[in-house]
C-alpha cells in the first residue's frame, strides 16, 4: 500500500488563508538522494511568492508545497549515494521547490549534496533557519568576489539573510557597514557590523560620509538596490535578489542577482555554514515556532513584517 504523509500547501493561489493540511504520498528515495523525516521548516519570503503563484509553479499542476529550509532526521539513503551520513543522523537541508516538493512536509527527498548534519548545539528549529538563508548570503558574497579587507555595505541587516550576510562577511575578513532601525542597532552591532547607520533613504549618503569614495561592494537584502547603489564606489560590485530594479550601467558597477537554487548542491559551502554555526560565528535566529497546522498564521506574521529572524513550522 502507498504510504501517505502530512504536508502543508495549497491548491489555489491567494493569501495566507489558502494554506491547508494535505495528505500526499511519501516520496521515494532514488540514487544519490536522501529522505528526511522533517521536524522543522523555516518560513521565508519566497514561500509567499509560491503561495501567490509568482515562483516555482510554472507549468506544474497543483497542489503546491512551499518551503526551502528543512531540518530533521535521515530516514533513508538512496542506493549508491556518496555520503558520510547515516540513517538516524540529525540533518538540515536546502530544498528546491517544485510542485508538491517543498519543505512544508513530514518527509522530503533531496540530493545528498543538499544535506549536512545539524550543527552541534543547535535544535532542529534553529537549524531550519540556516540552509537557504545562509546560502543566499554566501552566494551574494561570492558574486561580489572582493579581496579580504574590502568594505561591504549590507542593507536589511537586521533580517535573517541580512544578518547572515553581516556574519559571513566578517568571517571573510571584510569591513561591514550595515543599516538598522534604532531598535535593531545593538542587534546588528552584536552580529559583528563595524559601523551601523540608520536605515532608510539617507543610508547611501551616510555611507558616503563614512567612506567618501564609496564602499567596494553592496549586499542588498532589503530590496532597495536602486537607491542603495549610491553607496558603492565607481567600478564597485553589488548583489541583490532584486537587482532588476537597479541601473546596472551606473558608474561601471557590476551588479548581479542572487538565485539560491543555483547553490542548492554546493555541498562544501553548506558544510562551511555548519562549521561556522558550530563555532558560534553564524547565529541562527528564530522569531517564533508554530505547529505546521498554523502555517496560515506563520505567513500572516511573515507578511506583517518586522520579524527579526524566521518563523519555523514544526512537524
Amino acid at each position: 500500500m502507498e504510504a501517505f504523509m502530512k504536508a502543508v500547501g495549497l491548491t489555489e493561489f491567494g493569501g495566507p488563508e489558502v494554506l491547508r493540511v494535505l495528505d500526499l504520498p511519501v516520496p521515494e528515495t532514488g540514487p544519490g538522494q536522501i529522505r528526511i523525516r522533517v521536524t522543522a521548516a523555516a518560513v521565508n519570503p519566497v514561500d509567499s511568492l509560491v503561495r501567490r503563484g509568482i515562483a516555482h509553479v510554472s507549468g506544474i499542476e497543483p497542489p503546491y508545497v512551499p518551503g526551502m529550509d528543512a531540518a530533521g532526521v535521515v530516514e533513508e539513503i538512496g542506493e549508491g549515494t556518496d555520503t558520510g551520513l547515516r540513517v538516524g543522523d540529525r540533518v538540515m537541508a536546502v530544498v528546491v521547490v517544485s510542485g508538491t516538493h517543498g519543505a512544508y512536509a513530514e518527509h522530503i527527498v533531496v540530493p545528498a549534496e543538499s544535506v549536512v548534519r545539524v550543527p552541534a548545539g543547535l535544535s532542529d528549529t534553529e537549524a531550519a533557519t540556516l540552509p537557504m538563508n545562509s546560502l543566499t548570503a554566501r552566494m551574494a558574497l561570492d558574486l561580489l568576489d572582493l579581496p579580504a579587507g574590502s568594505t561591504v555595505a549590507v542593507t536589511g541587516a537586521a533580517g535573517a539573510v541580512g544578518g547572515y550576510a553581516v556574519q559571513l562577511a566578517k568571517a571573510d575578513g571584510y569591513r561591514v557597514i550595515a543599516d538598522a532601525a534604532p531598535k535593531d542597532e545593538q542587534l546588528v552591532k552584536d552580529l559583528g557590523a563595524d559601523v551601523v547607520l540608520p536605515r532608510g533613504s539617507e543610508f547611501p549618503d551616510l555611507v558616503r560620509r563614512e567612506v567618501p569614495g564609496g564602499v567596494d561592494g553592496l549586499i542588498d537584502t532589503a530590496g532597495i538596490a536602486g537607491q542603495a547603489l549610491r553607496a558603492v564606489r565607481d567600478g564597485g560590485r553589488a548583489a541583490s535578489s532584486s537587482m532588476a530594479s537597479a541601473n546596472t550601467s551606473e558608474r561601471g558597477i557590476a551588479t548581479q542577482n542572487t538565485f539560491v537554487p543555483h547553490y542548492a548542491r554546493e555541498h562544501a559551502k553548506l558544510v562551511r555554514v555548519q562549521q561556522l554555526a558550530e563555532e558560534g560565528r553564524l547565529v541562527p535566529r528564530v522569531a517564533k515556532a508554530l505547529p505546521a497546522e498554523e502555517a496560515t498564521e506563520a505567513h500572516r506574521l511573515l507578511e506583517a513584517g518586522g520579524l527579526r529572524g524566521r518563523v519555523v513550522l514544526t512537524f
